[in-house]
């Protein structure tokens, strides 16, 4: 499933919102009430360790970011979603979608599917940072997102793949 059709099927409980470049859609230590598909633009979701900020999410046009733990879990979030660039997001509300949930049923399975879709993603990304080199997480970002070397900062994908900068430019010279 994706985006364009959870969101048709969602339509009632959506929102568009517009984020100005280096915007906080979301404080860390907070509960992540909402659901963001980017509609166009560029977010990220970080958090600090060692007084250094770590990209752990980067999503571009038609993808989607939460801070997933919190948003099931109604807990506060470790992270922080920025918008790296001016981007106009849809938001689904967590007690919206609860509500709409309860009152159409015939919905829950294209919730739960697009729900495990965000998991899988994770447990992908996940496998990739223990078993992949950082030339094979490159590679796979580029090809995921051919745009993104042009549309985030080198400091961010070299956070997000879990590298320093310098191994960065090292494996963008090999590629």
């Amino acid at each position: 499933m994706d985006s364009d059709q959870f969101i048709s099927s969602f339509s009632s409980v959506l929102q568009t919102k517009t984020y100005l470049k280096n915007q906080i859609i979301h404080r860390e230590q907070t509960i992540c009430n909402n659901l963001y598909f980017v509609k166009f633009g560029v977010v990220r979701a970080f958090y600090h360790r060692d007084g250094k900020d770590v990209t752990a999410h980067i999503a571009i046009d038609q993808g989607a970011i939460t801070a997933i733990d919190s948003f099931i879990q109604r807990k506060p979030s470790r992270y922080n979603i920025e918008s790296l660039e001016d981007s106009t997001l849809i938001v689904l509300n967590y007690r919206e979608l609860t509500q709409f949930l309860l009152e159409n049923p015939q919905h829950e399975r294209t919730a739960r599917v697009f729900l495990e879709k965000i998991y899988i993603d994770l447990a992908e990304r996940i496998e990739s940072l223990l078993f992949h080199t950082a030339q094979e997480r490159y590679e796979k970002l580029v090809k995921q997102n051919p745009s993104i070397v042009q549309r985030v900062n080198l400091g961010h994908i070299a956070s997000y793949l879990g590298i320093s900068q310098e191994t960065l430019s090292r494996v963008r010279a090999r590629f």
